[in-house]
C-alpha cells in the first residue's frame, strides 16, 4: 500500500491487553489488531471479564492464516495409532498425560476437545510455555501432546516424537503421510488460525480496502513462502467468513469450557 507499517507487539494476559489497546483504538483504518482464535474465540469464553467484547467492538478483517496442531508422542508411549492411544487411555484412566502451555492455550484446549470427543480422561500436566512442555514430553516425563506444528516438526523429522494425527480437518503438506485425528474421532479439529481485525465502526470503504490489499499480498509466493518457513499456511476470507467463524468457534469452545471446567489462570 505504499505506506509504513509499525508493529507494535503489546504482550501479556494471554493477549488481552493488545486486543483491548486496538479495541479502544480510533476507527480510522490505521489501528488493527492481529490475533489468533486464542485471544477472540477462546478467552472472551474463558474470562468472566473482560475489557472488551469481541464481537462488538471489532470490525472483522480478512483471515490471514493458520497453524495446524498435531499430536504427538514420545518413543515410551505404547501407541502407534490414534485409536492405540484411545484404547490405552481407556484402559488405565487418568494414567496418560498431556502437557499444555496453561489455561485456555490451544495444547489444553485441543486435548480436553479430544477428552469430550473420545470419551477418555487423561491427566492435563501444565507449563507455562510451549517449549519446556515439549521438552518434557521429549524426554518422557509427560506422555503425549498437542502442539503447533511448527514447535513439533523439527522433533517429529529427528525421531524424538511420533506424530499419532493433525488436529486439522484435512491433511496438512508438511506431514503428508501423518493422518488427520478426524479419521478415527469423526468431526475433531482444532487448530490455530490468525485473523486481522480492526477497531469497531471503521468505515465500510476502509475495511474492503484493507481486505483487498491484504488478500493480494497473502497471495504472493514470496509471501506464502515466508509464513509457511514458521508453519503458516497463508488464507484469505471475507470479513463475513471470519466474523462467522469467530462466533462459531466462540460457542464451540464454550461447551468445551463449561464441560471441562475450565477456570483462567
Amino acid at each position: 500500500m505504499g505506506q509504513p507499517v509499525l508493529v507494535d507487539n503489546k504482550a501479556g494476559a494471554a493477549g488481552n491487553i493488545g486486543t483491548d489497546f486496538v479495541a479502544k483504538a480510533p476507527a480510522d483504518g490505521y489501528t488493527m489488531l492481529v490475533a489468533s482464535n486464542t485471544g477472540l474465540a477462546i478467552n472472551p469464553v474463558l474470562y468472566p471479564k473482560l475489557p472488551f467484547d469481541a464481537i462488538k467492538d471489532f470490525e472483522p478483517i480478512t483471515l490471514l492464516g493458520g497453524l495446524p496442531i498435531v499430536l504427538v508422542i514420545n518413543a515410551y508411549v505404547k501407541a502407534s495409532s490414534v485409536t492405540e492411544l484411545i484404547a490405552l487411555a481407556k484402559k488405565d484412566p487418568n494414567k496418560i498425560t498431556y502437557a499444555s502451555a496453561g489455561a485456555g492455550t490451544p495444547q489444553h484446549m485441543s486435548a480436553e476437545l479430544f477428552k469430550s470427543m473420545t470419551g477418555t480422561k487423561i491427566t492435563q500436566v501444565p507449563y507455562k510455555g510451549s517449549g519446556p512442555a515439549l521438552i518434557d514430553v521429549i524426554a518422557g516425563t509427560v506422555d503425549i501432546m498437542f502442539c503447533p506444528i511448527n514447535s513439533a516438526l523439527p522433533h517429529i523429522r529427528s525421531g524424538k516424537l511420533r506424530a499419532l494425527g493433525v488436529a486439522t480437518a484435512k491433511k496438512v503438506t508438511l506431514l503428508p503421510e501423518v493422518p488427520t485425528v478426524a479419521e478415527t474421532v469423526p468431526g475433531y479439529v482444532s487448530d490455530i488460525w490468525i485473523g486481522m481485525m480492526a477497531p469497531a465502526k471503521t468505515p465500510a470503504p476502509v475495511i474492503a480496502k484493507l481486505n483487498t490489499e491484504l488478500r493480494k499480498a497473502l497471495s504472493l509466493p514470496d509471501v506464502k513462502d515466508k509464513l509457511a518457513e514458521q508453519g503458516i499456511e497463508a488464507t484469505s476470507s471475507t470479513p463475513a467468513e471470519l466474523a462467522n467463524l469467530i462466533a462459531a468457534d466462540q460457542k464451540r469452545w464454550a461447551v468445551v469450557i463449561k464441560g471441562a471446567g475450565i477456570q483462567p489462570e
